[in-house]
């Protein structure tokens, strides 16, 4: 099978130690679905103004080849190893990654949708975009295997300088403050 990009991520974040471990974790961090031809036209995004959350399927473009059968999550400290199929870690062997994220806009006349809580980095590509649909996409009863034992351990974020007057400003209507997706990340 050979898939080429449908879209590209558009992201404030550039490289990948920038961004959060899962998508939804910096609810705020803000970027851009820029859907590629043939597919930018308004007919491929009819009837999504409809839901609130969509699937992106993407490549791990920044990681290297490197196969990786057993891995060691930091929710687990990063002292035990698990299978990588019982991960989320970001060296799959296919590259492949899949995101849920929530729609903050949709301009289907430039084939561009604004998503909040991404957890892509800049440039990346999108192999499809498949909106969330609760009644088949949650599963509320389901176990989480180790991270239901493993807390999370949120960190408090603390500028120790002033920050610039244009981050506090905040990003486009409606968008969160940068400072505030900062902490999040």
């Amino acid at each position: 099978m050979n898939i080429e990009p449908v879209a590209v991520f558009h992201s404030p974040v550039q490289g990948k130690f920038g961004l959060p471990r899962q998508s939804g974790l910096a609810a705020s961090l803000e970027g851009v679905v820029e859907l590629l031809p043939p597919y930018n036209r308004e007919e491929a995004l009819r009837g999504l103004e409809g839901f609130d959350y969509v699937w992106l399927f993407w490549e791990f473009s920044l990681n290297e080849d490197d196969l990786h059968l057993t891995v060691r999550p930091p929710r687990l400290g990063g002292n035990t190893r698990v299978g990588v199929f019982a991960s989320r870690s970001p060296f799959r062997p296919t590259r492949l990654g899949l995101s849920c994220v929530k729609i903050a806009g949709i301009d289907a006349g430039r084939g561009v949708i604004r998503v909040l809580g991404a957890d892509l980095a800049d440039g990346t590509p999108i192999y499809d975009i498949k909106p969330y649909v609760p009644y088949a996409d949650s599963h509320p009863d389901a176990r989480g295997g180790f991270t239901d034992s493993a807390a999370w351990q949120p960190l408090e974020v603390v500028f120790e300088c002033d920050v610039p007057a244009d981050w506090q400003a905040g990003g486009e209507s409606g968008a969160a403050h940068p400072v505030d997706a900062l902490r999040e990340i």
